[in-house]
Protein backbone atom coordinates (compact mmCIF):
# COMPACT_ATOMS: atom_id res chain seq x y z
CA UNK A 1 0.00 0.00 0.00
CA UNK A 2 1.26 3.58 -0.82
CA UNK A 3 0.25 7.19 -0.36
CA UNK A 4 -0.72 9.25 -3.51
CA UNK A 5 -0.07 12.75 -4.15
CA UNK A 6 -1.88 14.41 -6.64
CA UNK A 7 -0.69 17.62 -8.89
CA UNK A 8 -2.58 19.87 -11.43
CA UNK A 9 -0.23 20.49 -14.81
CA UNK A 10 -0.38 23.15 -17.16
CA UNK A 11 1.20 22.44 -19.95
CA UNK A 12 1.39 23.84 -23.35
CA UNK A 13 1.20 22.33 -27.23
CA UNK A 14 4.96 22.00 -27.46
CA UNK A 15 4.99 19.70 -24.00
CA UNK A 16 6.42 22.62 -22.32
CA UNK A 17 5.09 22.30 -18.44
CA UNK A 18 4.09 25.76 -17.72
CA UNK A 19 2.53 25.47 -13.96
CA UNK A 20 2.52 22.77 -11.31
CA UNK A 21 0.24 22.67 -8.37
CA UNK A 22 0.88 21.97 -4.58
CA UNK A 23 0.88 18.30 -4.13
CA UNK A 24 -2.75 17.10 -2.80
CA UNK A 25 -3.90 13.98 -1.47
CA UNK A 26 -4.67 11.48 -4.03
CA UNK A 27 -8.34 11.82 -3.56
CA UNK A 28 -8.64 15.49 -4.17
CA UNK A 29 -10.65 15.50 -7.23
CA UNK A 30 -9.52 17.01 -10.03
CA UNK A 31 -11.48 20.34 -10.05
CA UNK A 32 -11.72 20.78 -7.14
CA UNK A 33 -7.84 21.16 -7.12
CA UNK A 34 -8.28 23.70 -9.65
CA UNK A 35 -10.90 25.83 -8.19
CA UNK A 36 -8.54 25.73 -5.30
CA UNK A 37 -5.35 26.76 -7.55
CA UNK A 38 -7.36 29.15 -9.33
CA UNK A 39 -10.51 30.71 -7.69
CA UNK A 40 -13.04 31.43 -10.30
CA UNK A 41 -13.44 34.93 -9.27
CA UNK A 42 -10.69 35.93 -11.12
CA UNK A 43 -10.31 35.78 -14.91
CA UNK A 44 -7.93 33.28 -15.35
CA UNK A 45 -8.13 31.84 -18.82
CA UNK A 46 -9.91 34.20 -21.02
CA UNK A 47 -6.90 34.23 -23.56
CA UNK A 48 -6.42 30.07 -23.85
CA UNK A 49 -8.08 27.82 -25.61
CA UNK A 50 -8.15 24.87 -23.49
CA UNK A 51 -8.07 21.24 -23.35
CA UNK A 52 -9.52 19.28 -20.82
CA UNK A 53 -10.45 15.56 -19.73
CA UNK A 54 -14.00 14.19 -17.98
CA UNK A 55 -12.55 14.66 -14.86
CA UNK A 56 -12.95 19.03 -15.15
CA UNK A 57 -16.87 19.03 -16.09
CA UNK A 58 -18.67 22.02 -15.29
CA UNK A 59 -15.14 24.29 -16.06
CA UNK A 60 -16.94 26.25 -19.21
CA UNK A 61 -19.61 27.41 -16.10
CA UNK A 62 -17.16 29.20 -13.75
CA UNK A 63 -14.33 29.97 -15.97
CA UNK A 64 -14.62 31.80 -18.95
CA UNK A 65 -12.10 31.23 -22.31
CA UNK A 66 -11.06 31.69 -26.12
CA UNK A 67 -12.36 28.24 -26.43
CA UNK A 68 -12.83 25.18 -24.09
CA UNK A 69 -12.59 21.49 -25.38
CA UNK A 70 -14.13 18.72 -23.38
CA UNK A 71 -15.21 15.52 -24.60
CA UNK A 72 -18.93 14.67 -24.56
CA UNK A 73 -19.99 12.26 -21.92
CA UNK A 74 -21.93 9.13 -22.64
CA UNK A 75 -25.36 9.41 -21.57
CA UNK A 76 -26.55 6.65 -18.95
CA UNK A 77 -27.39 3.44 -20.16
CA UNK A 78 -27.18 4.34 -24.14
CA UNK A 79 -24.76 4.75 -26.39
CA UNK A 80 -22.16 7.61 -27.46
CA UNK A 81 -23.61 8.20 -31.54
CA UNK A 82 -20.37 7.92 -33.59
CA UNK A 83 -20.28 11.73 -34.42
CA UNK A 84 -19.39 11.98 -30.80
CA UNK A 85 -16.97 9.38 -30.10
CA UNK A 86 -14.84 10.81 -33.40
CA UNK A 87 -15.44 14.34 -31.84
CA UNK A 88 -13.65 12.67 -28.84
CA UNK A 89 -11.33 11.09 -30.41
CA UNK A 90 -9.89 14.36 -32.07
CA UNK A 91 -9.80 15.77 -29.08
CA UNK A 92 -7.75 13.02 -27.49
CA UNK A 93 -5.09 13.24 -29.92
CA UNK A 94 -4.75 16.89 -29.27
CA UNK A 95 -4.56 16.45 -25.15
CA UNK A 96 -2.57 13.41 -25.68
CA UNK A 97 0.46 16.35 -25.96
CA UNK A 98 -0.04 16.98 -22.15
CA UNK A 99 0.06 13.57 -21.38
CA UNK A 100 3.44 13.33 -23.09
CA UNK A 101 4.65 16.00 -20.83
CA UNK A 102 3.29 14.61 -17.84
CA UNK A 103 4.80 11.32 -18.94
CA UNK A 104 8.36 13.37 -19.36
CA UNK A 105 8.25 14.09 -16.03
CA UNK A 106 7.86 10.53 -15.01
CA UNK A 107 11.17 10.09 -16.70
CA UNK A 108 12.24 10.76 -13.69
CA UNK A 109 12.58 8.28 -11.59
CA UNK A 110 12.28 9.78 -8.04
CA UNK A 111 8.60 10.62 -8.96
CA UNK A 112 7.32 7.50 -10.16
CA UNK A 113 9.30 5.02 -7.51
CA UNK A 114 8.20 5.13 -4.34
CA UNK A 115 8.93 8.26 -2.09
CA UNK A 116 10.25 7.80 1.42
CA UNK A 117 10.54 11.28 2.28
CA UNK A 118 10.18 12.58 6.28
CA UNK A 119 8.95 15.63 4.84
CA UNK A 120 6.29 15.80 2.07
CA UNK A 121 6.48 19.54 1.35
CA UNK A 122 9.75 18.34 0.31
CA UNK A 123 7.99 16.53 -2.81
CA UNK A 124 6.19 19.66 -4.37
CA UNK A 125 10.18 21.08 -4.64
CA UNK A 126 10.95 17.69 -6.13
CA UNK A 127 8.20 18.09 -8.71
CA UNK A 128 9.42 22.04 -9.52
CA UNK A 129 12.87 20.78 -10.22
CA UNK A 130 11.79 18.05 -12.50
CA UNK A 131 9.61 20.26 -14.00
CA UNK A 132 12.27 22.12 -15.05
CA UNK A 133 14.83 19.47 -16.02
CA UNK A 134 12.13 18.58 -18.75
CA UNK A 135 11.34 22.18 -19.50
CA UNK A 136 15.53 22.58 -20.51
CA UNK A 137 15.10 19.16 -21.85
CA UNK A 138 12.96 19.96 -24.81
CA UNK A 139 15.04 23.07 -25.22
CA UNK A 140 18.52 21.67 -25.69
CA UNK A 141 16.75 19.20 -28.15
Amino acid sequence: KSHTAKMLVISSVARMILYISRSYVGSAHDFGILKDEFPPEKRWFTRFKIRLDLGFLGFGDLYPCKQLYIPIKKPKKLELPQEAKAENKAQASQRVVIEHSIGGLKRYRILSDRLRLRDPSLYDSIVGICAGLWNFNLITH
